[in-house]
């Protein structure tokens, strides 16, 4: 999750203003946290509180013992608790009256949202057939568009992948075969890549500039250097390449220095629930 929140810091400066090019400091006094890394960590509480409750009487009671409504449910109760305290972090227009409606219904959206907050799936999930229960529980209380499905589940199981030790030609093959043709190059789209705040115009971009990568943050420039809606590619690129490389010390540091209190607890809450960190020597 670590990597999301890195890869939102450091996009944060460039979403509207790109960066064409590798060469940049990684965080300046005009990074700052967006909606990226706040509804990550609202879908980390959503995950950890459905946990706790999974034993308990009233669960099985209300939910049939379906896990997956539960989660659900804590994914709504969680992004609306935690997203109304942050109303001016970057919220698209339809997403800012879901976390503030009192009847909050999908939307039929597929927005690159989806795929920027889906990466405690990734890191949770202990299959892949979890992984997209998981992530279709997190994500269709929005985002209930195929593409929206599609776009995050596809995020999540590279995730999954990437941290059980597959390779990145495995991980290229299963998104060519199952989600997205990866049958470019950043190089050769980077002049043209304009903002898209999609799924189908986000996630391959972002998955190709993880296997394109060579370091964790090499993966991070990748990714800024494509343009684009930037922080949101970061996000999802950096949350890849967290689980394939693990992160650097320095840079974790410097990231969780941009979280306000609450924000670092529910982040060192989550780093004890799914135990170390992934960090990098």
């Amino acid at each position: 999750m670590i990597g999301a929140i890195i890869g939102d810091i450091v996009g944060s400066r460039f979403e509207f203003n790109n960066h064409k090019a590798k060469d940049f400091e990684l965080f300046t006094d005009d990074c700052f946290v967006t909606d990226d890394s706040i509804m990550t960590l609202a879908v980390a509480r959503a995950i950890m509180e459905a946990g706790k409750r999974k034993g308990h009487s009233d669960y099985i009671a209300k939910y049939a013992g379906d896990y997956y409504l539960l989660v659900a449910d804590m994914t709504v109760k969680y992004m609306q608790e935690i997203g109304r305290q942050y109303p001016n972090c970057g919220y698209g227009r339809m997403f800012m009256e879901w976390v503030f409606s009192d009847s909050p219904r999908a939307y039929n959206s597929f927005g690159n949202g989806a795929a920027m907050r889906i990466s405690p799936v990734g890191f949770a999930a202990r299959s892949e057939d979890e992984v997209k229960k998981l992530s279709h529980a997190v994500t269709a209380v929005t985002h209930n568009h195929p593409e929206g499905i599609k776009g995050a589940e596809a995020v999540a199981l590279a995730i999954f992948m990437a941290r059980s030790g597959d390779t990145k030609i495995e991980i290229r093959n299963k998104i060519n075969s199952s989600y997205y043709p990866l049958d470019f190059t950043i190089d050769q789209i980077r002049d043209s890549y304009e903002f898209n705040e999609t799924c189908q115009g986000t996630c391959p971009q972002a998955i190709e500039a993880f296997l394109e990568s060579t370091s964790f943050e090499d993966a991070i420039r990748t990714a800024i250097s494509l343009g684009g809606d930037s922080d949101t590619v970061a996000a999802i690129t950096g949350s890849i390449a967290e689980a394939y490389y693990g992160v650097p010390p320095e840079i974790r540091d410097r990231a969780l220095a941009y979280l306000d209190n609450e924000l670092r607890a529910i982040y060192d809450e989550w780093t004890e629930f799914i135990g170390s960190p992934s960090v990098s020597f």
